[in-house]
């Protein structure tokens, strides 16, 4: 009992270390961190993280700012910059956009949010009404252009890190005095310059010609230089990090640049610090731990089912391969190598396999309301082909003949109480510190009603997808003999292996030469990065539950679970039409489609 209890404490313990030193990162200083909710336009209801800090009240309002993420984030990944301004005494409100995080409605419904964030931020008591900045990353340009416009005198400054005005459709345009005293972030490397800027390599936007029109300037804008006047509201600045995309809301020099701003730009500062006095990694260092947490709690509360009341199951594995001979590293690199090498395709893929059945019939309108999270639908299409493929090579690529016991019931119950506590102790610990688990772009949120719909709606085809998937790993790769420690790592390797190679191709490519390898592939490619971890979890969770019990159904069921819970809960729920608002090609999913 002891030792079936040991990972469960182990679990445990690091969630709530984790945790708590996230919790004491973001309320440094007397920080308080709230979730809240506030009115949207149409009735929706919005929701954000809200930073005060201690010296902020009615007799004294700080001054404030409003930040927002970007496409498929939520109002956690802004953590960086609302951590850095509040304890330096700047009230921030981390909003989700509308479709988004806890806020209603769908992606791009009534501008983003942004002009309701605005409203409900100047709303509080604590706020300086007349200093007020803006910052949104990426899409979240959108919403901070669009909370700008709609009161032209309700703000001072705005920050676009890796974003341009009139992103989507937003307002901005090529105007040297809106926005209001204007710095651009944009990576060196950032991989959509040429959509932002229409620019080949984010190292050359200061040569954009939209970029010269905003800035006032005949020639190539200067990073780093001032152009314009604060007081006037016609301030510019470009600042231009080595940096890509992703690292630009989670880098010293991205956050540094948007502090900076914001010490010029409003008044009130009640902490100035230098801008490269920065403490937030620790935050993610904090919510990472409370990661590797969970997935420990999860395993050890397995580990303690199978060990007590499921005794059933724990029937120690007989692995069909001795040895790791040419045809076990074979199975190696297919398995590792296929779905990073399908991933690009299967993508582009996905809406056509999905939808494609539902226009022929007519019933398209339904199908779009039903799966409506369009990212889902592109990762689910990809992973139940890669299951397909899974299946037809096992039979080529087993070490041998193996059976399973198949119990599948058990292995159902056992599955969810286990990912259930994990999903407990997020939960738990998003109501007592305002924190998630998470590390950049990997993010693990509770459910909110809606997105628990989707998920019994996604959890079918991905758990069928890891039914496949894992039944091929087991008759494939666990080695007769091998350590634990070895198979574990094997079996990480052998799920992330591919995904941390091509990625790395990809951006030492972008090193040598400014583009990914692929460079109309740039969404894609950063959705790729959270891929390592996730599938390396997978592997571990594949190689630890095969050994317990010598079938790949738990281990199955237990990612099913969590993987669909990890996609949906923070993933953006697309309109009815299945459309980007704004994007040039209007109608991505019903076009596939019917084409």
């Amino acid at each position: 009992m002891a030792k079936s209890l040991r990972l469960f404490v182990i679990g445990c313990l690091l969630i709530l270390g984790g945790s708590y030193l996230a919790h004491k990162i973001q309320t440094t200083g007397g920080v308080t961190v709230q979730d809240v909710r506030f009115p949207g336009e149409g009735g929706l209801t919005m929701s954000g993280l809200l930073y005060t800090p201690k010296g902020a009240t009615a007799a004294h309002p700080a001054p404030a700012v409003l930040v927002s993420h970007g496409f498929i984030n939520t109002r956690e990944m802004q953590s960086p910059f609302a951590i850095e301004l509040s304890r330096r005494g700047f009230v921030v409100l981390a909003m989700d956009m509308s479709g988004h995080g806890y806020s209603g409605g769908y992606l791009g419904q009534y501008n983003h949010g942004g002009p309701a964030a605005l409203r409900y931020l100047q709303s509080l008591p604590f706020v300086d009404k007349s200093n007020i900045g803006l910052e949104g990353h990426s899409m979240g340009g959108a919403p901070v252009a669009a909370a700008a416009a709609s009161q032209p005198d309700g703000y001072k400054a705005v920050v676009l890190e890796g974003s341009t005005p009139g992103f989507l459709g937003a307002p901005g345009g090529e105007s040297t005095s809106f926005p209001r005293n204007l710095e651009v972030v944009f990576g060196q490397y950032d991989e959509f310059a040429p959509l932002m800027w229409q620019q080949a390599r984010g190292s050359m936007v200061g040569m954009s010609p939209r970029l010269k029109a905003i800035f006032g300037t005949p020639i190539a804008v200067v990073p780093s230089q001032m152009y314009g006047d604060i007081d006037a509201g016609t301030a510019r600045r470009l600042v231009n990090p080595p940096v890509d995309h992703p690292m630009e809301h989670f880098s010293k020099a991205g956050v540094g640049a948007a502090i900076d701003w914001f010490h010029m730009t409003l008044k009130g500062e009640a902490s100035p610090r230098p801008p490269t006095d920065q403490i937030w990694i620790w935050k993610e260092v904090g919510t990472l731990i409370g990661f590797i947490g969970c997935v420990v709690l999860i395993l050890g509360t397995f580990e303690l089912l199978i060990g007590t009341v499921f005794g059933l199951l724990n029937t120690p594995a007989t692995p069909a391969a001795t040895e790791r001979g040419p045809r076990w590293w074979l199975a190696f690199v297919l398995t590792t190598a296929i779905p990073a090498l399908t991933f690009y395709s299967f993508m582009k893929l996905g809406p056509v396999v999905l939808f494609a059945p539902f226009a022929i019939t007519k019933s398209l309108p339904f199908a779009l309301a039903t799966f409506s999270e369009q990212i889902t639908n592109q990762l689910m299409v990809w992973a139940v082909l890669n299951g397909v493929i899974s299946l037809a090579l096992s039979f080529l690529l087993r070490a041998g003949k193996a059976t399973f016991p198949h119990r599948w019931i058990s292995s159902a119950v056992v599955a969810a109480i286990s990912v259930g506590a994990g999903y407990v102790a997020l939960a738990i610990m998003q109501q007592a510190y305002a924190v998630d688990f998470r590390f950049w772009v990997l993010g693990l949120k509770a459910f909110d009603g809606r997105h628990f719909h989707l998920f019994l709606i996604y959890l079918i085809p991905f758990t069928v997808f890891f039914l496949l998937a894992l039944r091929s790993f087991s008759l494939a790769l666990p080695v007769r003999g091998e350590s634990l420690p070895m198979a574990l790592a094997y079996g990480a390797l052998a799920m992330g292996l591919g995904f941390a190679v091509m990625l790395g191709v990809q951006y030492v490519h972008m090193a040598m030469t400014g583009l990914l390898l692929t460079p109309d592939e740039p969404l894609n490619t950063i959705v790729a990065f959270q891929f390592v971890p996730i599938l390396a979890v997978i592997g571990i969770i594949a190689a630890y539950t095969y050994r317990r019990t010598g079938d790949y159904v738990p281990g199955a069921f237990i990612c099913g679970l969590f993987v669909t819970w990890y996609i949906v809960a923070g993933t953006a729920v697309f309109p009815p039409t299945g459309a980007i608002p704004g994007a040039p090609a209007a109608k991505p999913a019903v076009h596939a489609a019917k084409t």
